[in-house]
């Protein structure tokens, strides 16, 4: 079935749904993060992370800026694309709660079901979405790549010091299967694409500009936090927090990264605290915005998030 074909289906099949359940879906969503975001909270040693926070004003004004990266360059995508309010932030930040509290891309199917009620739109909001979603993959895919060969010389070291089995051969094989379905995404762009060329290529430079700059800024938190660490540490360690990003339906990315860094690196000169710090500063953000965002649906009793 053509693509084109392939969406207007779903979203006929959508359209014919009772309305309710689309809403329904939302509320559940929003649930679930709270649900999630209580069950991270049990596990956060607050004093301890405050403690190794840094007190610059740099510091904070970087990680707000870390932290709101990726939904303000999704507003910019959308606002293009569907023309949608600045209030659309909300609903993109509990897009960005989903995925990391919840199951990856399961933020992609709470704003999807957000669109349809809230953006007046001719084309399908459910090819414009998978379309942002498969560039993003697909230019963070290359970007990765990237990182890695700039960065070898301090990566491969590390890997095969591991006693795990994890040699240069897997590692390359990993990689050949990031490299592989980022040139299938080219190769069948005609197929699997249903943006006009012209929004294709801003969405991609949207997320080039919105992953190159998360790379500089992970650094410059660290960078902020350790001064004294080398070149070489952040290189390396930026490029295997690139490489898990890359881990599909995987919560919680930032720990996940946390426990292969210190298995990596151990305690060098408090990398790994440092490291474990900023995973638990995130996740406490999280906690904050989901509480907030969940206390002003019941407010203006709008818990789906329904008011763009």
């Amino acid at each position: 079935m053509p693509p084109e074909k392939a969406v207007s289906w779903f979203d006929r099949a959508q359209s014919n749904t009772r309305p309710s359940l689309s809403g329904g879906l939302a509320i559940a969503i929003s649930l679930a993060v709270m649900v999630a975001a209580l069950w991270e909270l049990r596990g956060l040693d607050l004093s301890r992370i405050l403690a190794l926070v840094p007190a610059s004003p740099l510091f904070w004004a970087a990680f707000a800026a870390f932290y709101l990266s990726g939904p303000t360059a999704e507003l910019v995508i959308y606002r293009r694309l569907w023309k949608v309010p600045p209030g659309a932030m909300l609903a993109l930040l509990r897009k960005q709660l989903c995925n990391e509290l919840l199951l990856g891309y399961s933020g992609e199917v709470y704003f999807y079901s957000w669109a349809r009620r809230n953006v007046a739109i001719e084309a399908s909001p459910f090819g414009a979405v998978k379309d942002v979603t498969i560039l993003s993959a697909m230019v963070g895919n290359v970007i990765t790549l990237v990182l890695l060969g700039a960065s070898a010389r301090y990566v491969m070291p590390l890997i095969n010091g591991l006693q795990v089995g994890a040699d240069g051969r897997a590692i390359l094989l990993s990689l050949a299967v990031v490299a592989v379905s980022s040139l299938a995404i080219f190769v069948f762009r005609r197929r699997l694409f249903t943006l006009p060329r012209s929004d294709l290529a801003f969405v991609t430079m949207v997320h080039t500009a919105r992953v190159c700059g998360m790379i500089v800024l992970t650094a410059l938190l660290w960078h902020l936090a350790l001064p004294h660490i080398g070149l070489g540490w952040w290189l390396a360690l930026v490029t295997l927090r690139q490489l898990v990003s890359r881990l599909p339906f995987v919560p919680n990315k930032d720990i996940v990264f946390t426990g292969l860094a210190v298995f990596f690196v151990g305690e060098v000169a408090g990398i790994a605290s440092v490291i474990a710090m900023l995973a638990g500063l995130m996740l406490l953000t999280h906690l904050v915005i989901a509480a907030a965002i969940f206390c002003i649906g019941l407010v203006q009793g709008d818990v789906a998030g329904d008011t763009p």
